[in-house]
Order: structure tokens, then C-alpha cells, then sequence
């Protein structure tokens, strides 16, 4: 691809084209006449399309034809909408063992005593319910570089102190699905190695008590984990001073930190897509693909998720599956997804949003089938459901809702110590402790806002770049990242509003 080309066919069997820049009403392009103006990113019929017919890009179905399509039309959400039709899961058949290099590559990262590796090295302030929100953030207030620049001075070697805050904790069934989730993803911030230490900071009252949440979750406290309620220390002010006690205890040996190499296999890479566009299923998300099938040949682990958001093309991932039965677990969510949304009058083709529509995705079926380019080319190992410890070495799957900061957080609590997001419409997110690398799609993202972008993907289409070639070199970049290098996200303080657990239970 280059500059001098205006669109690109992805596969033989589409029935359509993809602009690569704005296109006017009467251009003519590969031999078809355009009979609307179409956006760059955006989808033009190369064939007549009855209504009713599939109709396919990247060679597999996004939608069925809404009226009859004549060839040249602007093809969108005007003409183009999902419709159920039968998958083929070939559960395995197409998985094959992952090669691995002979020398692993390294990284420089932080062991801990227990053997884990981190990637950063923070102290986090985690809350048991939103009404300890205000006493936590007061805290993590007090070591804020921005604001009190001397308090961390002697302390070079701690990345920061954090507030992990969230909306829930209370008035929901305490022996219910939602609780357990909240009580796992909170367990699992507490274990994550880019903390060198924990405070956990309750009301008193709620309903996630913490008392119940370290019973259930099998934590204790110790020198790098307390806890307190604001209502046993005698309210707010009390309660604050109490905190930057405990924090200010432990930071020395916080501090005492050193990085040295290891392989890296101890990465966990989140994956994640925000903003997308019909760019996206183009060249970000394949670059990021390609960098995971570098890490898991390394090692490494790769964490797709968005559940929402691979309906449609689940199958290919089924057909990598190491076993039959890892596919039909994939497959068991994707039935429970479609029955969570027929109880609540829902559609899972609420997805896209307005601004991946705006970018040229008409459909999930659409969006779904560059999603899961994120993943690479390797076997999927196992299935997760949200926030559970990833144990598993290569390309795995964890049931997330869509929505990037919640999905993260569930990422995030299965052990992922780092988070790569691509993006075509424009994300400033961050997520904190794990650092947050972001790709663009394309070229005029990056120039209005690479300030927030780490690597623009953009050159794919500009330029004939290799995909294979930034799959390497951004492989390189998460090397520099997990060795202490910081993201443009981290360089701006962003993560501390990005801890959003998923809420399952009923408000009562």
C-alpha cells in the first residue's frame, strides 16, 4: 500500500472496498464508479448486493444488505445491519503448538521476594466500598509528585502512590455474583507484583467487608498489607492521618528495590481497543498482533478480552483452541452474553459506538473480525472469566464487558503488568500500576494527538510499512516499557480513574 493507492480489498471474497482517503461522488476507483462521497475508512460496494444477501469483508460475513446495494454505494449503517447466521467452530483444528526461541528474551524487571516480576513498583490505596473513596484519595493525596513533590524525594525507586477507587461495595447481595467478582478483582490488585505494598480502606458498614473480603479471598495482613475502617479510627481527618502513617511505614523498603534481567515470560500483556475505526482490523491491531505472537514465542502471555466485542468472529479463535474443550468455553460465554442481553431487552449490536460508526465500523460482526487481529496468530490456551488469576503461558481469552476501563480492571487483576491499547479515534487512557502503551490506526490521529499516542500504525496504509516490522518494533518498545521506560499515559499521571470493576449485582 502507498499514498498513490485510494483503497484496499482485504480479501478476495469481500464484497467491498475500504477507502483509504476521502473519496468524491464520481471518482472512479478500481474500475467502479462511485455513486456516493465516501469517508476515509469507510466501505464502498464493488459488486451489485441484493437485500438480504451477506455481505463480507476480510472474507467473512459483517452484516446482511438492508435494501439492494448497487455497485459504488457508500455501504454503512443505512444498508448494512447483523443478522444471525451459523458459525463453523472447528473446534482445533486449526491449532498447532507455538514454536518457541531457543534464548529467550529479557527484560529488566523488578522479583519479588515471592518470585513474581513487576513491571512497576507502586503503593497502592484500594477501598472496600465508594464511601471511602474520599479518605483513600486524601491519602494517596499526600505523595502526589505534582503536589507535594518532597514527600516521595528520598524514595526515587517507588513509581508513585495510588488511590484505586471504585463506585460499588454496598447494597448489593452479599452472597451474590457481583460481590464475588468485585471481592476477585480487588484480591487480585492486592497480589499484583507491580505493588510493593497495599493499604485497603473501608466505611465500616458496607456490605463488602473487608474482614469477609481477606476470608474469602485467603489474605492476610502483614508488613506490606493493612487495613482499617474510617469508623473504628474516629471519622475523616483521623482516618487520613492514619493512612499516611501506614503508607509513610512502607517506603523504605518499598524503595529497596533493584531491576535486573529476566525472561520474558514473566510478561502479561493485557490487550485492548478503544475508539476503533475501520482502520483498526487494518493496521494497528495487526501490528499488536504481531508483537504477540513475538512475545509468545518468548514466553510470554497475551490477554485478549471484550467479550462483546469478538461476537461474530469467534470462531476464529475457536479453531485455535489448544483443546475442544477451551473452544466451548469460549462459546458458553458468547451464549451467556446473548442471554444476559434477551433478559435485559439488550442487543450486543449496541456496539459499535458512535464514534467507530463515525469511523467507518457498521457493525460488531465488523468490529469484532479486527478485534481479534490483536491476539496474533497463535493457539488460544485458556479461557478465563473476569478478574481470575491468568496462569496459563501464551495466547489466552478473559470474559470482559467492552468497555476498555473495565475490561482493563479485569485484565489488570488476572496479573497483566502491562496494557497495549489501540485506538483510531483518540484515547488519553492510562491505567495504573500497570503501564499503558497505545497505538493509532492511522496517520491523522497521531499528528493531532501524539502527545497520548505511543507508536502510529498509520504508515501501514501511508507508506507500505511491514506489519511484521512495527510487530517487532513495538515488541521492542513493550521491552523498553517493562524495563521502567515510561508511557506518554504515566508521563501525564493517568490511572488512577481507571479502576472500574464490573458490576454484575442488583442495586437494592
Amino acid at each position: 500500500m502507498s499514498k498513490s493507492v485510494p483503497f484496499l480489498i482485504l480479501n478476495p471474497a469481500d464484497d467491498v472496498m475500504i477507502a483509504l482517503r476521502d473519496l468524491s461522488q464520481g471518482d472512479c476507483i478500481n474500475g467502479v464508479t462511485l455513486l456516493d462521497a465516501i469517508p476515509s475508512g469507510h466501505k464502498i460496494a464493488i459488486k451489485p448486493i441484493a437485500k438480504g444477501q451477506p455481505i463480507r469483508r476480510y472474507g467473512q460475513v459483517i452484516g446482511f444488505a438492508t435494501q439492494d446495494v448497487a455497485m459504488g454505494r457508500h455501504v454503512h449503517v443505512h444498508n448494512l445491519a447483523i443478522g444471525e447466521f451459523e458459525k463453523d467452530y472447528r473446534f482445533s483444528q486449526d491449532y498447532a503448538p507455538t514454536d518457541r526461541v531457543d534464548t529467550p528474551d529479557t527484560f529488566m524487571g523488578i522479583v519479588r521476594p515471592d518470585g513474581q516480576v513487576a513491571t512497576r513498583n507502586y503503593i497502592g490505596i484500594l477501598t472496600s466500598v465508594n464511601c471511602s473513596a474520599t479518605v483513600a484519595r486524601a491519602v494517596a493525596d499526600q505523595f502526589r509528585r505534582e503536589i507535594r513533590p518532597e514527600a516521595l524525594e528520598p524514595y526515587p525507586n517507588v513509581d508513585g502512590v495510588v488511590a484505586l477507587t471504585h463506585g460499588t461495595g454496598c447494597a448489593i447481595d452479599s452472597t451474590g455474583e457481583g460481590l464475588k467478582i468485585l471481592q476477585r478483582t480487588i484480591a487480585g490488585y492486592v497480589r499484583h507484583p507491580n505493588f510493593a505494598g497495599l493499604l485497603i480502606i473501608g466505611l465500616g458498614c458496607e456490605t463488602n467487608q473487608i474482614s469477609a473480603l481477606m476470608k474469602a479471598q485467603a489474605l492476610e495482613e502483614g508488613r506490606n498489607l493493612h487495613t482499617f475502617n474510617i469508623q473504628d479510627a474516629g471519622g475523616t481527618p483521623k482516618s487520613i492521618a492514619k493512612g499516611v502513617e501506614i503508607v509513610q511505614g512502607m517506603l523504605e523498603e518499598a524503595n529497596r528495590i533493584e531491576r535486573r534481567p529476566v525472561p520474558v515470560s514473566h510478561l502479561k500483556i493485557g490487550l485492548q481497543c478503544g475508539g476503533s475505526d475501520g482502520y483498526s482490523g487494518i493496521t494497528a491491531n495487526p501490528v499488536l498482533g504481531a508483537a504477540m505472537d513475538i512475545l509468545v514465542r518468548n514466553g510470554g502471555t497475551a490477554i485478549l478480552s471484550e467479550t462483546p466485542e469478538i461476537y461474530g468472529a469467534e470462531h476464529l479463535l475457536t479453531c485455535r483452541a489448544a483443546t475442544p474443550a477451551i473452544g466451548r468455553k469460549l462459546v458458553d460465554i458468547i451464549d451467556w452474553w446473548k442471554d444476559l442481553c434477551a433478559r435485559n431487552n439488550a442487543s450486543l449490536d449496541n456496539n459499535p459506538s458512535s464514534g467507530n460508526k463515525a469511523g467507518g465500523l457498521t457493525t460488531v460482526l465488523e468490529k469484532s473480525l479486527g478485534g481479534v487481529a490483536k491476539g496474533g496468530t497463535t493457539g488460544m490456551m485458556e479461557v478465563y472469566q473476569y478478574a481470575e488469576p491468568v496462569e496459563a503461558q501464551g495466547l489466552v481469552f478473559m470474559n470482559t464487558p467492552g468497555y476498555d476501563p473495565m475490561s482493563a480492571t479485569g485484565q489488570v487483576a488476572g496479573g497483566a503488568n502491562m496494557i497495549c491499547f489501540t485506538t483510531g479515534r483518540g484515547s488519553a487512557y492510562g491505567c495504573a500500576p500497570a503501564p499503558s502503551l497505545k497505538l493509532s490506526t492511522n496517520t491523522a490521529l497521531w499528528v493531532r494527538q501524539q502527545d497520548d499516542i505511543d507508536m502510529n500504525c498509520g504508515s501501514v496504509v501511508d507508506e507500505g510499512a511491514n506489519i511484521g516490522q512495527l510487530g517487532r518494533e513495538f515488541y521492542d518498545m513493550m521491552i523498553r516499557c517493562a524495563s521502567g521506560e515510561r508511557s506518554k499515559s504515566e508521563q501525564y499521571g493517568y490511572g488512577q480513574n481507571e479502576f472500574v470493576p464490573w458490576q454484575l449485582s442488583v442495586v437494592t
